[in-house]
C-alpha cells in the first residue's frame, strides 16, 4: 500500500498514513486536548489506527506510558512504525489485538485513562468506502459502542477516566452504555461545525465507579463564524499551535 509522510504541527510529529487508506482526521486532536491526562499515568488507547492518538498525547503530556490496540494488521504495523520514527518506544507499545478479547492478553485494572475515537457508524449506514482500512475505522465491523466501553471499563482501575470522542446523534446511547459498565459521565462537551449550526460531535468523560454528576462545557466551534469560509475557529488553531489572527 502506498504511504505518504506528513508533519504534524503539533509536536512536529511524522506520520505515515495510507495513501488511499485510513488517514487521520479531527477527531484525534480534539480528544488529545480534551482528555485529563496525569503526570505518571498509565494509558490506553482503543482502537488506535496509526497511532496518531498516543503519539499527540505523548507529546503534551507527562504520562509513563501508552498502549495502543488495533485490530487491523497494517494500520497496527504503521503505527509501530511511527512510534519508532518519533523516537517514542520507551513510553509507546503498539498491540495486534481484538478489543473485544483482552481479558486473556492483559490484567484489568491497571490502566488510569482508556481513550478512544472508536467507529461510530452501524454496518451499511452512512457512506461506505471502498477502502478496508477506513471501512472499518468509521464502521463497527471489528466491535461496536457496547465492546469498547467494555473493554475501558475492564481496563480501567477504580476511579480512572475514560474519554471519548463520538457522534452527538448517539448521545444518549454513549451516556447509557457508559453509565452501564460503571463509567459515570462526569464531563461534555458538544462539538459544532460553527456557531448556528447543530453539534455533529460530542467529547465525553467518564470515571469508573464515579458518582453521579455530569459537567456540560462550553461548546466547541470548528470553523469561524459563518462567512469566513472554512477558516479553523481560533481555538482549533491554538490546539494546532497557529497564530490567531
Amino acid at each position: 500500500m502506498r504511504e505518504t509522510l506528513d508533519t504534524l504541527s503539533i509536536g512536529h510529529l511524522q506520520l505515515l498514513q495510507a495513501k488511499d487508506g485510513y488517514r487521520y482526521s479531527l477527531d484525534p486532536v480534539l480528544l488529545t486536548f480534551f482528555a485529563s491526562v496525569q503526570k505518571g499515568a498509565t494509558v490506553f488507547d482503543l482502537g488506535t489506527g496509526s497511532g496518531v492518538l498516543p503519539l499527540l498525547l505523548a507529546c503534551r503530556s507527562e504520562a509513563r506510558e501508552f498502549v495502543g490496540i488495533e485490530i487491523q494488521t497494517s494500520l497496527a504495523e504503521r503505527a509501530v512504525r511511527n512510534v519508532e520514527l518519533n523516537g517514542y518506544q520507551g513510553r509507546i507499545t503498539i498491540l495486534h489485538h481484538d478489543i473485544r478479547d483482552l481479558k486473556g492478553t492483559i490484567a484489568g485494572g491497571g490502566a488510569d485513562l482508556v481513550v478512544s475515537n472508536p467507529p461510530y457508524r452501524h454496518p451499511g449506514s452512512g457512506r461506505v468506502s471502498t477502502k478496508e482500512e477506513r471501512t472499518a475505522a468509521r464502521h463497527e465491523v471489528f466491535g461496536g459502542l457496547v465492546d469498547f466501553i467494555a473493554a475501558a471499563s475492564w481496563l480501567l482501575r477504580n476511579g480512572g477516566r475514560f474519554a471519548v470522542i463520538y457522534l452527538a446523534e448517539r448521545l444518549s446511547e454513549l451516556l447509557f452504555e457508559m453509565t452501564s459498565a460503571g463509567l459515570e459521565p462526569k464531563r461534555l462537551r458538544m462539538v459544532h461545525p460553527r456557531q448556528g449550526k447543530d453539534a455533529r460531535m460530542v467529547l465525553v468523560e467518564g470515571c469508573k465507579g464515579g458518582r453521579s454528576g455530569l459537567r456540560v462545557e462550553e461548546p466547541l466551534y470548528v470553523y469561524a463564524a459563518s462567512g469566513s469560509g472554512r477558516n479553523y475557529s481560533t481555538e482549533i488553531l491554538q490546539m494546532y499551535g497557529s497564530p490567531s489572527d
